[in-house]
């Protein structure tokens, strides 16, 4: 279930990008996420606050797949069987979860 809901969060992400950009001064390469610089006076326009939210809706998805990934390697074993005796791979990708936390 919580797969379900880590992909679905993306959709609404990049349309939320994709508005950013509909506002008269897109965000560009140059808008920061540091608050005292992200204050109405610094960018006049809600492009950067669309970019900003997409960007934390995104990364929400991308924590909720990892932490989906990491529970199914570990309920994938059998119940008599200990964690040293999963094969290298789920091991490498249980790792590559974390790293992506």
């Amino acid at each position: 279930r919580m797969n379900n809901v880590s992909f679905w969060l993306l959709p609404p992400s990049l349309l939320m990008l994709l508005l950013s950009n509909l506002f008269y001064p897109s965000p560009g390469t140059g808008w920061t996420v540091y608050p005292p610089l992200s204050a109405y006076l610094y960018h006049s326009s809600p492009s950067v606050d669309f970019a900003i939210f997409s960007l934390h809706m995104s990364g929400i998805s991308s924590i909720m797949g990892s932490l989906n990934l990491m529970v199914t390697i570990m309920m994938m074993k059998n119940f008599s069987m200990n964690y040293d005796q999963i094969s290298l791979f789920p091991w490498s990708v249980f790792i590559t979860a974390i790293l992506l936390i």
